[in-house]
């Protein structure tokens, strides 16, 4: 069978083609419809697990399945049960249902028990869009909760964030007349990349429970067709997105080895993926 592999330049490219064209069509109005609809950041999904099939993961333990929306893990942590974006199930191990005792989920039933979700691999993947700076505290201390509410009940759990943000944003003033332009003050790129690199890395599951075992910050340039994804300083350097003297470091966050990366730390953790 053959398999709808995409990259992630291709998934950003659509991204970028369905909310230029609903701003086209429709305004404000079918830019926020795009999104509520999801499709275009589906596209990011659709790379995430077609960059885990490239990686020798098999595509029958990838939930949803390659091309498919549902049906998604829905995990329980300390705090909650949340579905989860993208999950890669264990090798040898089946669900088993456990009723939970502690905490907030008191007496909830928890469907896939804890040694099979300690053994999961989940990524969740997120974009915001526009208000970078006035929206990032709330953003930013969701996307930690979430680590924390799996960690604290799994701490071995090897956990991924994929977090895509414009360099740019779209005019929403421009958008009011059916228009694509992109706002010429840059967003909160070094605050971003500061941030992300504070959670990306957990070598030692018996700490740092609100980080991740790999973040990977998607800095893209909209404007640019096709779209710009910035995996070196370098890059942002030349553009002027970041000033040379900065101890922010994207390299380290990049597309390129997030994969490698997760499956690496959960092999050093469970011995076999």
């Amino acid at each position: 069978m053959t398999l709808n592999l995409i990259s992630i330049q291709a998934a950003v490219d659509n991204f970028k083609y369905l909310i230029e064209s609903s701003i086209i069509e429709g305004g404000v109005e079918a830019k926020a419809a795009m999104i509520r609809s999801s499709k275009p950041i589906n596209n990011i999904h659709e790379a995430v697990k077609s960059d885990l099939i490239r990686n020798g993961i098999a595509p029958h333990r990838i939930h949803p399945p390659l091309g498919a929306t549902s049906p998604e893990f829905k995990l329980a942590g300390f705090i909650k049960q949340k579905h989860q974006d993208v999950c890669v199930e264990p090798e040898g191990y089946v669900p088993e249902t456990e009723t939970l005792f502690d905490g907030i989920l008191r007496e909830a039933t928890d469907y896939y028990g804890k040694e099979f979700t300690e053994r999961t691999i989940a990524i969740n993947i997120r974009s915001q869009m526009s208000s970078l700076a006035k929206n990032f505290d709330t953003l930013y201390e969701r996307t930690i909760a979430e680590a924390q509410n799996l960690h604290v009940r799994c701490p071995r759990m090897v956990l991924g964030e994929v977090y895509m943000i414009p360099v740019k944003e779209y005019d929403a003033a421009a958008m009011k007349n059916n228009e694509v332009k992109f706002i010429d003050r840059i967003g909160a790129v070094e605050k971003y990349i500061k941030s992300f690199q504070a959670i990306n890395g957990r070598p030692d599951p018996t700490r740092e429970d609100y980080k991740y075992e790999r973040v990977c910050l998607l800095l893209v340039d909209f404007e640019q067709t096709p779209a710009k994804i910035y995996s070196h300083n370098q890059d942002l350097y030349d553009d002027g997105l970041l000033d040379s003297k900065s101890d922010a470091v994207i390299d380290e966050l990049s597309w390129e080895t997030f994969t490698a990366s997760i499956l690496s730390t959960y092999n050093d953790r469970f011995g076999r993926r």
